[in-house]
Formats: structure tokens, sequence, C-alpha cells
């Protein structure tokens, strides 16, 4: 074998994660196949009685080490996450924080949502006791993104892990050190546990595709609505369940009692933080007409002050995946071409591997730039006659992952009409940092749920279980030896309960 081949054969056993500033090589990971995927989820498999077996108190406790252990070592995991995803320092720490906010809500909390539950029998089966148990699936599959790479996954492994199922995390490729970092530390703070219990494969779209057929008992994929489908296809003939958050296109209403300002503030902020590279990004904005133009200048004022880079005084980072920046271009040169407005930016804008503010008005709403996920730094912004005219513009996305509203008075009035699966009321995007409130989206925006006791129960199987307490010989129901004076008494106490009959 010559040596360029050997080189080859080398290649194709590992991935490299580069910093998406400078290209330089911050690790070198193995390429898993479908065997390493089979030989995980074995172990997985084998230790899951185990961690199952440890009870809510037992694994409450070790996934608080493990937060503990995330918390006590921050710094040097911020700068892999900076290294690799390219956002600044402090948004690093503020995804790390969050994310440890809902491992300790959902460890404290798995005890109580997914214990025993008692329900009435009803009438007709009083002799019944009648109980929900909620036992977990078994072996987890989660797939995650690279845009929050420990915020994003963590709402399904922290979930999944403490309702007690074991769980195979597959990174994305762009960010494979941080998802292993994050894995090892978990056994890192728990040292006396077995393997499998939480466990990592890195590779590329094959590695992860072989995930999803390999037996585990549910996938939870974050990421582009076309990959979430096919994860669906392919799981749909062993009928996996999957659990999909996929593409959004979150608009923004500004009605007009608004606090104008600190409408600008919040919109501006979730349209530009981490380059836009935000699932729940605000990319569409619909401002009642009377306050456009105060709108549109404290936008101005605020999107002059941000810069992107890689140093300490950026306001956001680069873009991660290169690919993505093309999306961004297309994107804004399509809605400047059909009519739309340069308020702030254009194509100018872009100027690889960073991508600065772009603010475009009016354009059209079969716009690229309306109807399709940019995910990037960019805002698109109409004005509206009234609130009504913002709610049925921002409801006719195909996608409904998340949304804001900006009133005084009317905020959850107008939050209640949005398909969405979450809103924001006067602030930027709060649902996603308070661990009790479920995410997910609707239409093509996702099936599921994360966080919360919706998140926990999206990780077990549901076991109804109804136990004869006595029995009642003469009212023998369930039985052939039920008798014609037993189902007369229960026509007539039917009757007289539903009131039927003269």
């Amino acid at each position: 074998m010559t040596e360029s081949l050997v080189a080859e054969a080398v290649d194709q056993q590992f991935l490299e994660t580069h910093d998406p500033v400078t290209g330089a090589v911050l690790g070198r990971w193995p390429i898993d196949d479908e065997a390493a995927v089979a030989d995980a989820v074995a172990r997985a498999r084998t230790a899951a009685p185990h961690w199952a077996g440890l009870g809510a108190k037992d694994r409450k406790a070790a996934l608080r080490r493990w937060a503990k252990y995330l918390i006590a070592n921050i710094d040097e995991f911020c700068a892999l996450i900076h290294g690799e995803n390219g956002k600044p320092l402090d948004d690093a720490f503020l995804e790390v924080i969050t994310a440890v906010e809902h491992l300790e809500w959902a460890a404290g909390n798995a005890g109580k949502l997914l214990a025993p539950q008692r329900v009435f029998p009803g009438l007709m089966m009083a002799n019944h006791e009648a109980v929900i148990e909620h036992r977990p699936l078994g072996v987890v599959g989660v797939i995650g993104p690279w845009n929050y790479p420990v915020y994003t996954p963590n709402g399904s492994i922290a979930y999944a892990l403490a309702a007690g199922n074991t769980v195979i995390f597959k990174p994305s490729e762009f960010t494979a050190g941080v998802g292993r970092w994050y894995v090892e530390a978990f056994a890192a703070a728990n040292p006396e546990l077995p393997e499998g219990i939480l466990s990592v494969l890195t590779g590329y779209g094959a590695t992860g595709a072989a995930l999803v057929t390999s037996g585990v008992d549910k996938i939870a994929f974050t990421g582009s609505t076309a990959t979430g489908a096919r994860i669906m296809a392919a799981a749909a003939p062993t009928l996996t369940p999957v659990l999909l958050e996929c593409g959004g296109k979150d608009a923004a209403i500004v009605a007009e009692d608004a606090d104008v300002a600190a409408a600008a503030d919040g919109i501006v902020w979730n349209a530009m933080a981490n380059a836009g590279q935000t699932c729940v990004g605000t990319e569409r904005c619909y401002v009642v007409a009377s306050v456009l133009d105060e709108f549109l200048a404290e936008v101005r004022k605020i999107v002059s002050t941000l810069e992107p880079g890689s140093d300490e005084a950026a306001a956001y980072g680069p873009m991660t995946m290169p690919a993505q920046i093309d999306v961004v271009a297309a994107h804004i040169d399509d809605a400047l071409e059909r009519g739309a407005t340069a308020v702030f930016g254009g194509r100018d804008s872009v100027r690889a591997p960073f991508v600065s503010p772009v603010v475009l008005l009016d354009a059209p709403e079969d716009s690229l730039a309306v109807r399709e996920e940019t995910f990037g730094p960019t805002l698109t912004v109409r004005a509206v006659a009234d609130v009504a005219e913002a709610i049925t513009l921002t409801n006719a996305s195909r996608y409904g992952l998340a949304s804001s509203v900006y009133s005084r008075k009317r905020g959850m009035e107008i939050a209640r009409q949005l398909r969405a699966g979450a809103t924001s009321v006067n602030t930027p995007a709060a649902y996603a940092a308070i661990p009790a409130l479920p995410f997910g989206g609707v239409g093509e925006s996702g099936i599921g749920r994360i966080h919360g006791a919706q998140g926990l129960r999206e990780f077990t199987r549901t076991h109804s279980i109804a136990r004869q307490r006595f029995a009642i010989n003469s009212v023998a129901l369930q039985s052939f030896a039920r008798t014609a004076s037993t189902m007369r008494l229960i026509r007539r106490v039917t009757a007289m309960r539903y009131r039927t009959g003269s």
C-alpha cells in the first residue's frame, strides 16, 4: 500500500474539529462505524438495569455530582466551547450554567413527577385500585447540534438520565470535543458507576444514521427539518419513537402599546446573539405601523454597536458551519433583489467567517429571508396595520417553534393566539431558561417536548395497572357468569346516572 493510500485510510478513521476563525485543528476524534455504535448500545443495554435500579434518589445524587463537576471546571469547558463553536466566553458560560440549571431541575423533580399516581377507577370499577406508573424506556440515543452544543442536547440527556434511562450521545462533528468533554465529565464525577450509563459517539451523518437504526428505544434529535424527516423515516420500520426539534422561523410582534426601546433591545439580542445561529432566534418582526419609525431608530442604534469577532470585545462570534454563510448570503440577496430595503448592513455584511448585523425592511413574505430558516444575524421587519395582521402573518409559517410578543397590556392575549410551542412576553426567549416549561415546536418545527414534567415523561413508557381490591360476586361484569339480574341493575343505575328514559 502506498503512503498516500495509508494516509487516506487513516483520515477515513478520524475527524478533526477546527477553530472556525483560524481553521486551526483543535481535536482529532474517531469516526465511529456501525460496529462501534453496536458496541455502545450493548454497553448501554448492560448498564441500564443498574442505573434504573438505583432509584430516583441515588440517580439524583449522581446527576448532582455531575453538575458540580461541570461548574467546578467551567472555565476549561467554556474555553473548549469557544474554540470549537466560536461563541464568546461569556456566552459559553451562560450556556453551561443554563444547562446545569436544567440538569439540577431534572434530577430534583424526577422522583416526584414520575412517581406512581393513583387515579379514580370510576363507579363501574369501584372495587379496583388504578395506578399509572412511568418506567424508563431503556436506552436513548441523542443526536445533538453545534450551535448550542451543551444546552440543547442536555435538554434530552439530563431528562432521559433522570428518568432512569442510559444514553448514547452523538454530538455534531463540528463540536465533537465539546460533546466528549461533557460525557467524560459524568464519568469523572461518578467513578464508581459502571460504564455505559452515558457514552459518546463521534462521526459524521453515517454515525448518527447507524445510531437511529441500532435498536435504541428512542431517538432525540435536534437539527434541520429535512434531516429530522430522514431520521423519522429511518426509525419508522422498527417503530422506534422519535423526539425532533427541527427548524424555526420565529417571529416577534411589537404592538402599538409596547415599550419600544425594550422591544428593540430584546429582539435584536434574540436575532443576533450566537451569530443568529439559534433555533429560537427571532428572524421575522412584525411592528404595528404607528411605532415602526421609533422601533427602527432603536434597532439601528443597537446594531450599530455590534461587531462580530473572536476577541473579548466581540458581540458575537463567527459562523460555526462554513456552508451556512452561503445560505445567509443567498437570503440577503434574494430579499434585496425582490424589493427589500437594507435598514442596516446588506450583502457586504458577509465577510467569512463573520457576518455583521443585517436588518431588512419589507422583504416579501414569500422571499427566502422570510420563508426559510436563515440561521444568521439577520432580521426582517415589516409594518402591519394592527396586531391582528401580525398574528396572521406570524402563524402563516410552516414552522412553529417559538415566538415573542411586546405589549404592555395585551401580551398574554396575543401570545395565546400564536401557533408556536413557546412564547416570551416582553422578554426574549425566557422560556428556554425556565426548566419547568416544556420546550418543542409544532408543524415542521418538530415533534415532542424536552424540559419540564413533559420532558421527563418523554423518556418513559406509561404502564397502567388495575388491581381488584375485593370481589363483588353479585355484580360480575367481566365474566361469562354475568346474570340477567346483574344487567338489569346496571341498566337502572346507568339510566339514573345519565337521566335517560322516561
